[in-house]
């Protein structure tokens, strides 16, 4: 589940519709009509608001005032009702990371969408107001160094090599592997002068 921090305008076809999905989802749990999702990261910032229903409610309009300024048919009657909700502070940092990430995204699902090749700061969804910050302390971030990428590619190539063994074993084909073709036996090995 990912509820941007970034206005909707920013999202390709295929994401915005992720997000009214997401959404409905996340208001669905806000109001105890779920059991998964109870705990996650991304609604902790609604769940603070001082009107957890009417902040879901508050970013669905947005979300659907985006898809029928671009003509998509998003069903309005299952937003819920609340009225005018505070925004919401999302810091600097978290709408930096949003942004970077948003892009990445696009770029390899998209990369003739606009936003993909855009730089500058992105505008955030109108439920939030920028503050200063790092990134928001529920978020997921994916670090990796260099040398826990190099372990994992070593462990995945072991554990590609072991796959390949047990496979040729139960096969019986013992010494035979992929890059050697396989020939025919010839007659001087097959005569034993029984036919």
């Amino acid at each position: 589940m990912r509820l941007w921090s970034l206005h909707p305008r920013y999202l390709d076809a295929r994401g915005l519709v992720a997000l009214w999905r997401e959404a409905l989802l996340a208001q669905a749990v806000l109001r105890g009509r779920t059991r998964g999702y109870t705990r996650h990261p991304q609604l902790v910032r609604f769940r603070a608001a001082r009107t957890p229903l009417g902040a879901i409610a508050a970013y669905l309009r947005a979300i659907h005032a985006e898809a029928r300024r671009r003509g998509y048919r998003f069903d309005g009657r299952k937003i819920g009702r609340g009225g005018r909700a505070p925004r919401i502070a999302v810091t600097r940092g978290q709408l930096a990371y949003e942004w970077k990430h948003l892009r990445n995204k696009l770029r390899r699902r998209a990369p003739a969408w606009p936003v993909a090749r855009r730089a500058g700061a992105p505008l955030p969804h109108p439920l939030f107001r920028v503050v200063p910050g790092p990134v928001a302390p529920w978020e997921r971030r994916r670090v990796r160094s260099r040398a826990v990428r190099s372990t994992r590619t070593a462990a995945r190539a072991a554990n590609r090599r072991r796959t390949a063994r047990r496979r040729t074993a139960r096969q019986g084909l013992r010494g035979y592997s992929p890059s050697t073709p396989r020939t025919a036996p010839t007659s001087a090995s097959t005569s034993s002068g029984v036919l």
